[in-house]
């Protein structure tokens, strides 16, 4: 997993990720139209590189262009996202290496926005993994692009590249790559019984053969492991005691109810437990605050830790309810 390869066409997946980073704090919308460069057109123009057949001149809206990266796989779409975003190529990588510094991939390091070979510029399994899930974690609506399976362009119709979407009904993305010296690569995501999985495979010697190894990982991991939901809200109070407020009561629940994944067969040896900050909040209580945490274990393990909250504001009490909370606490 560790193993450093050049990432051909995977290193689109940061050059998308920057897209809808841009896209999600409005400092661009999908209908956004972009200029086509020289640079991205004379990408288009050759026919040993995967492209959207972009036009110099051309206005293209984002939209668009993210279909044509991801599902064409699109030199000359990653240009034209590179330049507009940063204004060049060379100001988009430095942006590309530090939000690969944010995700924590550690053996990642870009040097262009397509992914063609250059010297300097590897990943590897693992980090294209995470890539792959802060990706679906954080955009969901990425899935949108990646699980389509043709793209046209100005009248060109081309399928997707993950031929996986084909073959298997559960699978949802997510990004395919291939240069003579690395070999074939595929991020692959796929969904089944409220289970994702995400797998990566880099190196292989043809295409088939990505998506047939891919689908070797994906259905082993469906086979051994399993995802369960459990119910948190029953091991936590419904409310914890309020003193010198205005009510002697706030609501709380736990912030989420997240799916733990484990090995096939230990679901029944989860346990759950409710562990409490106090056994009473002091008014002020704000909406939002933690009172204690949700814990999720297995065999003595610490699976998951998620946050209780208070469920609405309580304020003050009157001066007379203060004053005997306060004679009631010191009881």
């Amino acid at each position: 997993p560790n193993e450093r390869m050049q990432p051909a066409s995977l290193a689109k997946m940061m050059t998308f990720y920057l897209t809808l980073k841009a896209l999600k704090e409005h400092r661009i919308t999908l209908d956004t139209k972009v200029t086509i460069s020289k640079k991205a057109w004379e990408l288009a123009l050759n026919p040993q590189l995967s492209r959207m057949f972009l036009t110099v001149g051309h206005q293209v809206p984002i939209r668009k262009l993210l279909y044509g990266l991801v599902v064409s796989s699109g030199n000359d779409a990653a240009v034209t996202l590179a330049q507009f975003l940063a204004g060049s190529t060379g100001a988009f990588v430095p942006e590309m290496n530090a939000e690969a510094a944010h995700l924590g991939l550690h053996n990642t390091h870009f040097m262009n926005p397509d992914g063609l070979p250059a010297d300097g510029q590897y990943s590897t399994a693992r980090d294209m993994t995470k890539l792959g899930r802060a990706l679906i974690e954080n955009f969901p609506g990425a899935v949108t692009y990646t699980s389509t399976k043709d793209f046209t362009y100005d009248h060109i119709t081309q399928p997707n590249f993950n031929t996986l979407l084909f073959h298997d009904s559960r699978v949802d993305g997510l990004k395919t790559g291939h240069v003579e010296e690395a070999g074939y690569h595929l991020v692959a995501s796929a969904h089944s019984h409220g289970m994702l999985l995400i797998s990566c495979v880099m190196g292989t010697p043809s295409d088939r053969q990505r998506w047939v190894q891919s689908e070797k990982l994906i259905s082993w991991a469906f086979r051994t492991f399993a995802s369960v939901h459990p119910d948190l809200q029953k091991i936590v109070p419904a409310s914890l005691p309020v003193y010198s407020g205005v009510a002697n009561q706030v609501a709380i629940a736990p912030v989420s109810n997240p799916w733990i994944t484990v090995v096939r067969g230990e679901e029944g040896g989860l346990q759950v437990a409710y562990r409490a900050k106090a056994k009473y909040v002091v008014a002020p209580v704000r909406k939002g605050e933690q009172v204690g945490e949700a814990i999720v274990t297995l065999k003595g393990k610490e699976l998951a830790s998620v946050p209780v909250v208070a469920e609405a504001n309580i304020g003050p009490g009157s001066l007379i309810k203060r004053m005997a909370d306060s004679v009631q606490l010191m009881l």
